[in-house]
């Protein structure tokens, strides 16, 4: 990992409105793709409004790769149903997060420094904040899921700096 730039750390908080997939709910869980690299949540049994609360962590090589969420429901039987899914960048949130030493320092908690717009080059179904948490800068997103009728996912990025990585 000679590229490392650091850790995102995907908070992967709750589902809402999800799909039906099985005849009165669905089982729900998350995958989360970026490069080779992919990870999952737990499965939430008979849930349209799952609280996952799972923290996956990604290693970052490059800042422009796009992370794909994907939405299924577990079947025991038969192959697991897609239940949408949703792209988004992280380039706009490590901008900010190299910034950051500027911002330290005087700025109280909730502090809003950015924000994006829902647009149709992603997948934001509103306005989407990064915030100074606890002297981090992290970004609250809620995605709409695409290919499906109905469905978001609500998300928190968290950037993990590594000693003796190239950095950002």
């Amino acid at each position: 990992m000679d590229n490392l730039l650091g850790l995102l750390r995907i908070h992967v908080k709750r589902g809402v409105n999800l799909a039906i997939r099985d005849i009165s709910s669905s089982d729900p869980y998350v995958v989360v793709h970026s490069g080779k690299q992919k990870l999952k949540t737990r499965v939430v049994k008979q849930s349209l409004n799952p609280e996952w609360n799972d923290h996956l962590t990604l290693s970052v090589t490059d800042p422009n790769l796009p992370v794909k969420l994907t939405v299924y429901d577990y079947d025991l039987l038969s192959a697991d149903d897609k239940m949408g899914e949703a792209d988004f960048s992280i380039a706009t949130y490590l901008e900010a997060i190299k910034f950051r030493h500027t911002l330290e320092g005087g700025l109280p908690d909730g502090t809003i420094i950015m924000k994006i717009q829902p647009s149709r080059q992603n997948c934001l179904s509103e306005e989407s904040h990064i915030v100074l948490n606890q002297g981090k800068l992290v970004q609250n997103m809620f995605l709409r899921l695409q290919h499906v009728e109905c469905g978001e996912v609500e998300i928190q990025l968290e950037w993990i700096d590594i000693p003796g990585s190239r950095g950002i």
